[in-house]
């Protein structure tokens, strides 16, 4: 830092170009940064996706063990994301059990599916499938 003197004697403060330079550039990367993070999240709006996550959530109330249990099928509509309708089936073999409002012709769903092991009865689970659909 240089120092010049004013007509009263006392030392005043300027700073180098190069450091003004320096510490301009810096102020400019982080407002650049912070309007690309911000554009980033705002993209997301209504556009993102619910069915992978409520699967999970779903997944979760009704395996124990890694096995669904058909009974608990209405406790599922517990994992449905605020605002959102959920419908939850499971198959297996031949058989088939849904919980919730079946989706609307025309509305956009997000839907999401995994296999899984579902519980026929005691000692006997074979392979299945679950599935959600998500929409407002």
């Amino acid at each position: 830092m240089s120092f010049s003197w004013t007509r009263e004697g006392r030392e005043r403060g300027q700073a180098s170009p190069l450091a003004a330079l320096v510490a301009l550039f810096a102020v400019c990367t982080g407002v650049s940064i912070y309007v690309v993070a911000l554009g980033g999240t705002a993209a997301l709006g209504d556009d993102r996706t619910y069915a992978d996550p409520t699967l999970h959530r779903v997944s979760e109330e009704l395996a124990d063990g890694g096995v669904a249990d058909p009974s608990a099928l209405g406790t599922a509509q517990s994992a449905a994301p605020d605002g959102r309708r959920l419908n939850v089936t499971l198959t297996a073999g031949d058989r088939r059990w849904t919980a919730g409002p079946t989706p609307p012709n025309g509305t956009p769903t997000d839907a999401a599916s995994r296999t899984t092991s579902v519980r026929f009865g005691p000692g006997s689970v074979v392979p299945g499938r679950l599935r959600v659909a998500v929409w407002r």
